[in-house]
């Protein structure tokens, strides 16, 4: 993978980050990609990880949209029915969403440190309150959350509309893009950071084609695998083993 380890040439020093949500913090992709395999079985197709990434981290009616045309059901099934029939499905699976591995000891440092955090996720509020309804106490960490239906997010990612958004609100108001540290997994969402001017971190999940990791600044198999020093910010507590 791209840059595995070793600090980033020319970035830095990060004085705030931003994360993204789904597929990065929380294991909740499976579930989306669960409910559309389903759905397009019973046209007789499949879904694959091509389709995939041009879905991950948009709106859910972008989202939806690309679904129906790409698979070529759209004149059996709208956007629109189908996002009403993936809900269904969905609503059962989110409260049973887990932390990704190294999410929660991250959140954890860079708040201890006085890092200010926050999320910046495409998720819609009633599917963000299921989805952190287990880990409330991880999520109160974050220092503001904007979610995809904010008023202020016009457009969804790849747009920069989100992130820029979220640099406003941090306490004492808008921050230099070039301060602020992104981490996402979805093409889209990498591209979104870097329109708005933004570093980022790219922790994608393996089944996707290398060809997205060229935009991102750093890719890792894993949110273990960050070191903040690479970034300027504060190291890791060495713990005696």
């Amino acid at each position: 993978m791209a840059n595995p380890s070793g600090s980033v040439p020319g970035k830095g020093p990060i004085t705030h980050v931003i994360f993204d949500m789904d597929g990065l913090l929380l294991d909740t992709e499976k579930y989306y990609t669960e409910v559309q395999e389903i759905i397009l079985a019973r046209y007789n197709k499949s879904f694959d990880w091509s389709l995939k990434a041009k879905m991950m981290g948009k709106k859910a009616i972008e989202a939806a949209r690309v679904f129906v045309e790409e698979t070529g059901i759209s004149d059996s099934l709208t956007a629109e029915d189908f996002l009403v029939e993936r809900e269904a499905m969905l609503q059962k699976l989110f409260p049973n969403s887990e932390i990704m591995p190294g999410a929660s000891r991250l959140i954890r440092h860079l708040h201890a440190k006085g890092i200010p955090i926050c999320l910046a996720t495409g998720s819609h509020r009633r599917h963000f309150e299921l989805k952190t309804q287990r880990h409330g106490e991880l999520f109160s960490l974050m220092h503001h959350v904007v979610l995809g239906d904010d008023p202020e997010v016009k457009q969804g990612k790849p747009s920069p509309d989100i992130f820029l958004a979220a640099a406003k609100r941090f306490k004492g108001g808008s921050v230099d893009p070039q301060k602020i540290l992104v981490f996402e997994d979805a093409p889209s969402g990498v591209n979104a950071a870097k329109n708005a001017g933004m570093s980022v971190v790219m922790v994608p999940d393996p089944r996707l084609d290398s060809s997205f990791h060229d935009a991102a600044d750093q890719v890792l198999s894993s949110l273990l695998d960050f070191s903040p020093n690479d970034w300027g910010l504060p190291p890791f507590e060495v713990t005696a083993s």
